[in-house]
């Protein structure tokens, strides 16, 4: 549904700017012999000679279109140059082209607020750029204007011959009011930022400046390629005046069909004769707001000010008589997408420390038996967990759990035409977090780590699943600390708050320190023996306030007693339940055990314990 946002106070510069053919330009800069020739980049399939999925302008001069396959578009015009887009997993790779839109979005963001709408189309909000520039450089005594700039199309003013003069004298009115004036400094910071992309990447990119994120995105698109439009607040009347609604963003499904055809609305302009009040009646408070809003050109969608994607996706269709049919030809399907999902949201937590928090299934799907059924496969959600085996075994719950809901009780032959999944809701990881495996790769033998069994632990623990929250957790040596753990910031498990972790056996430490002890005090000692051995050397008792007292004894010849138990206690409220649902299967309903009672429990009576988890681990 369309949320109604007024314009703010004070006037705004807001640039839409799209990369052209950008497909076709990364293949091209790739392919220098390319550049000029009529140009296509086709899917990876085959049939017909591939899909087309972007068309360069000199083939679209010859009526190539990208509803074409391959074979079509050489019929049209026979001197096209097909190039098949990369491939990975049997299925189109994307990675090449999102690699080269963060080129262009780098240097877009110099001069603003940056937001990255898609793989090759970004927002810019230039505001205070150009209201500085204004205050530097009086528009009226500019004269040396770059060539970019002048060629500039400006709604409203007279197109002829001396087209580069209109525009000029546009730009260093000097009665122009200060909307239009932010405008020209606007167009003139985009018109330098389109030539540094340009330079730097050899992309060209088509660019509208208007007062909002609305008409900005309108403007980008009406004279490509390699040329800016700037919209007036005085032209904007007009150009909503003749724009079909199905061109207008949010208007091109059901909406766009019933402004259409119960109402008569062709274009956005046709929706100044109903008032606020009848758009509110048909189409409710906020879509009709927004629908009033719009056909005056109102538009207050702030530019977020994002560089990086707001979720991570990739999918598959599978049309006609590739349809999938059986359950394991899906999960096929879904540990591909799975491995190239892991792999992106693996490398944004590691170049941009940022975690996904929700895994989505979507797919399209239909009953043989039913063909009239309308009916849609459900989307499904739950939280992501990171490593590919989890993913892969999360999103077959989903997809078991979406079928269950399409078929109902029927018992129709199924076949999927569509699979994706979406990894969203990414957040920034807090200054400090890191991984619980950082402190105990530290245990794990060479060899293990030779063998690739490291690597394996790893992909199932990423550095972004657990976490700790509170301060540095340490191990001293005669007041010397060693490195057992990083700092960890705000994480969203076990919580070690002011912790501090005291060597075992130390001669110059033998009174008793009162306060919460951590875990990592029992798994700090090198291998298995020698942790049972310290753990041997601990009286850990329940205190009033749920915490732990740690009597750390001398020398084992001062000792007259040993406790031999495996079992600890620790306070419930120090354990975000959240991180169980990590832990391995086998020590889960231990560990629940212990949040249910503050009673010490043996481990060893449950069978597999913690200490048997970790110990084989390290041996």
């Amino acid at each position: 549904m369309p949320i109604p946002r007024p314009d703010p106070q004070g006037a705004r510069v807001i640039a839409h700017v799209d990369l052209d053919c950008f497909y076709v330009q990364v293949e091209q800069r790739k392919q220098p012999e390319l550049r000029g020739l009529p140009t296509a980049v086709v899917q990876y399939n085959s049939w017909k000679g591939g899909g087309l999925i972007a068309v360069s302008y000199e083939a679209r001069k010859f009526g190539v279109k990208r509803s074409m396959r391959g074979d079509e578009a050489k019929m049209v015009c026979p001197e096209i140059q097909l190039v098949q887009v990369p491939i990975a997993r049997d299925k189109a790779d994307l990675n090449t082209y999102r690699n080269a839109g963060s080129e262009v979005v780098s240097i877009l963001s110099r001069k603003g607020r940056c937001e990255r709408a898609s793989i090759d189309e970004v927002y810019l909000d230039l505001t205070d750029a150009a209201e500085l520039m204004l205050s530097e450089t009086p528009l009226e005594i500019l004269e040396d204007f770059d060539e970019d700039v002048l060629k500039s199309h400006v709604l409203g003013i007279a197109v002829d011959e001396d087209k580069e003069k209109n525009v000029r004298g546009w730009l260093c009115r000097s009665g122009a009011d200060h909307r239009d004036k932010l405008l020209a400094c606007g167009a003139i910071i985009v018109a330098k930022l389109r030539s540094e992309v340009l330079k730097e990447t050899e992309f060209t990119c088509s660019a509208g400046i208007a007062h909002n994120k609305m008409l900005a995105k309108l403007a980008s698109g009406m004279h490509k390629p390699a040329q800016q439009t700037i919209v007036p607040s005085s032209a904007v009347k007009e150009l909503l005046a003749y724009l079909p609604v199905k061109k207008m963003k949010q208007l091109g499904g059901k909406l766009g069909s019933s402004l259409l055809n119960d109402l008569g609305v062709h274009t956005v302009g046709d929706l100044l004769q109903f008032s606020e009040e009848k758009l509110q009646e048909l189409y409710g408070i906020n879509t009709g707001t927004w629908l009033w809003n719009i056909s005056r050109g109102i538009n207050g969608d702030e530019v977020e000010g994002r560089i990086l994607p707001k979720s991570h996706g990739c999918g598959k269709t599978f049309p006609g008589p590739k349809a999938l049919k059986t359950t394991s030809s899906v999960d096929h399907w879904l540990n591909q997408l799975c491995e190239e999902l892991s792999e992106r949201i693996q490398s944004d937590l590691d170049q941009h420390k940022r975690v996904a928090q929700t895994l989505t299934l979507h797919a399209r799907a239909f009953k043989v038996n039913d063909m009239e059924s309308r009916k849609k496969f459900p989307s499904k959600s739950c939280p992501l967990r990171y490593g590919i085996s989890k993913i892969q075994e999360d999103a077959k719950k989903l997809f078991d759990s979406g079928l269950r809901e399409f078929l109902g009780s029927e018992s129709n032959v199924w076949k999927v035409t569509s699979l994706s999944l979406t990894a969203s809701k990414l957040l920034d990881t807090p200054l400090g977090t890191s991984s619980i495996l950082r402190f105990f790769q530290g245990k794990i033998s060479s060899s293990a780590a030779s063998d690739g069994t490291q690597k394996g632990i790893q992909d199932d623990h990423p550095s972004a699943s657990l976490g700790c929250k509170g301060d540095i957790v340490s191990v001293y040596n005669d007041g010397q600390k060693l490195s057992v753990a990083e700092e960890y910031g705000k994480g969203n498990d076990i919580n070690f708050q002011d912790t501090r972790v005291n060597r075992l056996h130390s001669p110059n430490r033998k009174s008793k320190e009162k306060g919460k002890d951590s875990i990592t005090r029992y798994f700090s000692c090198g291998n298995s023996s020698s942790r049972k051995q310290a753990f041997d050397g601990l009286n850990v008792t329940n205190q009033q306030g749920g915490g732990c007292e740690v009597d750390e004894r001398g020398s084992a010849d001062d000792r007259t007693h040993r406790q031999t138990d495996d079992s600890w206690t620790l306070n419930a409220e120090n354990v975000d339940p959240s991180v169980i649902d990590e832990l391995p299967m086998e020590i889960q309903q231990e560990v629940r055990g212990w949040l249910r009672s503050s009673k010490r429990i043996n481990s060893a009576k449950g069978g597999s314990s913690i200490f048997h988890y970790f110990s084989s681990i390290n041996n």
